[in-house]
């Protein structure tokens, strides 16, 4: 088959048919021999994937001995190592020769091997190699499992390949897109009398329009929590507006008493529904009414939590969330999407006017005068996906009910893991989670082994490939000093509290070995 045929058109999905049982093929092998949450090894064997040795692209192939023995090491039992041989899977540790015999990157080859074996050797060599969200013990950050509707949506989506810059590159994709950006924005403001939405990358794009948007009404000046996404920061950067005004929080939630001292005319405050560290939400109606009251805009962030609104259990977390003027979503978080895909929804449609921007050969006058939808000022992007499409067929498929149980399921996870963290002798709970995020920490870090304890637990699993937890720094020592503690962000809809005992316990475990280890280690004494 010939390796320049076309995805669309006449035939495109037959060549479809024909070449993507080849990519499921080398994935399913790279699943198979990566065994585990992610490649074993760490940064510098994964590296040597591509780099190290010539040859084929074939299997069989360990990780250089330094490394696997790295990697052994990490693991804090027997167990854990027959669990999870040490060293990178097969295809990780291969490249490709160029002619003269020297290794080259497996993309760049000067004679190409056909669309068939370039599929399913590189699908392999990337499954391998990947981290893989839809595995329990891929727990460390808001990265999901995307569904199969979801990603089979895509397909369709990429083969077409609408460009959504102008209603001439994508005319049902547009219609679909402004169908499913509205009902998005009704979901956020069911009471709003003209609300909008638009398609994102994702909360950064989403918190630096909700920012945009309140510079071009006068805003000066942005006022977050201390427990802020890092992007609020970055958008105040690039729209040249001063670095935002920290306001100190208890619990991970902002303050209210000392938000009222900051916020005033001419501010934007940014509030966070979901947050990164804990998932935890700050007090939205307080918020919106210290805003009412001092005339103060505010945008919510709602990208980890703004999905719970979809489920009738857990929708009363976000009560107030409709008193903001522009809220942040992301489904590529709990939505379980492909990334990217995010949303920002504005109460008042007539803000996204500030998009606006003319190209008389994408949105000439003449051509919405006659009645052609204006597309480019649908976001600050020119060409974009159409990834609209994949978030509006999942909704098609589970509908907001749906969507809303497997948001309840993984929170309902969420609170069985914490019990068990309570009960657990050898950990300590942060606090009860208020969305899917369980921060906890070792007992014997506290006595003895400290923050550096904790990273090199984290690390060590990492290193092993067993797991993949996450790290958050929070005010719980004397005097409000930082302590560092582990994360478990929970995505998985299909997980279950005993999915996470084993982890638990390797947790445990892994903090004894490391905590030997360093009284062992001359470097350490």
């Amino acid at each position: 088959m010939r390796g320049d045929g076309l995805a669309g058109g006449d035939g495109g999905a037959q060549r479809l048919g024909e070449l993507i049982p080849a990519a499921l093929r080398g994935m399913a092998a790279g699943v198979a021999e990566r065994g585990g949450p992610i490649p074993a090894g760490g940064p510098a064997a994964v590296a040597a994937a591509l780099v190290a040795q010539g040859g084929e692209l074939t299997a069989g192939h360990s990780a250089p001995d330094a490394a696997a023995a790295q990697a052994g090491a990490a693991g804090p039992d027997a167990a854990l190592g027959a669990e999870r041989a040490p060293g990178v899977p097969g295809p990780a540790a291969t490249a490709i020769a160029s002619p003269s015999g020297d290794p080259v990157p497996p993309a760049l080859p000067r004679r190409g091997v056909g669309p068939e074996a370039a599929l399913e050797e590189l699908s392999r060599l990337l499954a391998a190699g990947s981290a893989d969200p839809a595995d329990p013990a891929c727990a460390a950050h808001l990265h999901c499992p995307p569904l199969a509707v979801a990603v089979a949506a895509d397909v369709v989506a990429s083969a077409l390949n609408p460009s959504m810059d102008s209603w001439d590159q994508a005319p049902v994709a547009s219609e679909l897109e402004r169908e499913f950006t509205a009902g998005i924005a009704r979901l956020c403001y069911p009471a709003a009398e003209a609300p909008d939405a638009v398609v994102t990358t994702g909360g950064t794009e989403s918190n630096l329009l909700g920012l945009l948007l309140a510079r071009e009404t006068g805003v000066v000046q942005s006022v977050c929590g201390a427990n802020a996404h890092h992007s609020v920061a970055r958008a105040a950067w690039l729209l040249g507006l001063p670095a935002p005004l920290v306001v100190p929080c208890e619990g991970d939630r902002m303050l209210p008493a000392a938000l009222a001292e900051v916020a005033g005319p001419g501010t934007v405050v940014v509030a966070t529904a979901g947050t990164t560290n804990t998932g935890t939400l700050d007090p939205l109606p307080e918020i919106a009414e210290i805003c009412r009251r001092k005339k103060a805009r505010l945008h919510v962030d709602a990208a980890y939590g703004g999905t719970a609104l979809c489920s009738d259990v857990l929708k009363h977390k976000l009560a107030g969330l409709d008193l903001a003027d522009s809220v942040a979503l992301d489904l590529h978080k709990f939505g379980w999407q492909p990334v990217a895909a995010g949303l920002f929804a504005a109460r008042e449609a007539a803000d996204l006017a500030a998009l606006t921007v003319r190209a008389e050969y994408l949105n000439a006058d003449d051509d919405t005068e006659a009645g052609l939808p204006d597309l480019l000022g649908r976001s600050i992007r020119t060409s974009r996906r159409p990834d609209a499409f994949r978030m509006a067929v999942t909704l098609r498929a589970l509908g907001t009910d749906g969507l809303g149980a497997l948001v309840e399921r993984c929170c309902a996870t969420a609170a069985e893991v914490a019990e068990r963290v309570e009960r657990h002798p050898g950990l300590r709970l942060w606090g009860r989670p208020e969305l899917s995020t369980v921060v906890l920490r070792p007992v014997v870090a506290d006595e003895t082994g400290g923050d550096e304890l904790v990273a090199r637990v984290r690390r060590a699993l990492l290193e092993a490939g067993t797991a993949v937890i996450g790290r958050a720094t929070l005010p719980t020592g004397p005097g409000g000093e930082n302590r560092l503690w582990l994360k478990l962000t929970l995505l998985h809809p299909h997980a279950t509290a005993e999915d996470y005992g084993p982890l638990l316990d390797r947790i445990v475990a892994t903090a004894s070995a490391e905590l030997v280890a360093g009284r062992e280690s001359p470097v350490a004494s």
